[in-house]
């Protein structure tokens, strides 16, 4: 017997993904178990943990998937349409949950804050991507928008750009933030005078520029605490 013929009806009752999650909470699965779940089946000859292994293997783990299209899935043996719309469904929802915060607004006290707030979601961005936090009196976000998509200079990165919608929201303060590809989150030159330029136009604005967070692969630069700001 292959693993593609080992069905989940030929596992042990207790050790079946579905009745370990029930006994032992989800944290106790494995990727490729929780993945088996949200499949729900296997096809004709293969078990749906083989199929979620499949997966694993075509994404390199979970880093890739997160960004998975239905093509992509699709061109996996075994996953139809459907499967892949039950996964992209679960990815999408996981994303939502990891950003919703219950009760009152996300509270920005520090830069660690800003950068929990945006990690996940910028760290693996194949591209560099420009992020404007809005934030009211008591420094909780109001809204977050992608400013542009690209290299970073300062004649992308305009400054009414930026303020314009500080001004539509009546933020009292906004944060920057832009990720690095490279997974290294050191600013460059670049970097550090989009900054200044954009701290200046907030002071003139009479809303200022708290910081600018530059995300790495879970980890970050705060140019506030590089003293360019």
């Amino acid at each position: 017997m292959t693993i593609d013929t080992i069905f989940i009806r030929d596992v042990p009752k207790d050790d079946r993904p579905r009745e370990r999650l029930i006994q032992a909470g989800p944290q106790a699965l494995s990727n490729q178990e929780l993945i088996a779940i949200l499949i729900g089946s296997g096809t004709k000859g293969t078990s749906a943990l083989s199929l979620a292994t499949r997966i694993l293997v075509h994404f390199e783990g979970l880093s890739l998937l997160k960004d998975a299209s239905i093509a992509e899935f699709t061109s996996i043996k075994g996953i139809g349409e459907a499967k892949a719309v039950q996964l992209l469904a679960a990815i999408e929802l996981g994303k939502r949950l990891h950003t919703f915060k219950v009760g009152d607004r996300y509270t920005v006290r520090s830069p660690e804050d800003g950068a929990n707030f945006l990690m996940e979601e910028m760290r693996n961005l194949k591209q560099e991507h420009f992020v404007a936090l809005y934030l009211d009196t008591k420094n909780q976000v109001i809204h977050r928008q992608t400013i542009f998509i690209g290299s970073l200079n300062s004649s992308i990165v305009h400054p009414r750009e930026v303020f314009k919608e500080a001004i539509k929201r009546s933020a009292a303060s906004i944060i920057c933030a832009h990720n690095h590809p490279s997974g290294d989150p050191s600013p460059s030159n670049e970097d550090i005078h989009v900054t200044k330029r954009l701290f200046e136009s907030g002071k003139v604005l009479g809303i200022e520029l708290l910081d600018h967070i530059v995300i790495g692969d879970q980890k970050f630069i705060s140019l506030k605490e590089k003293g360019y700001l």
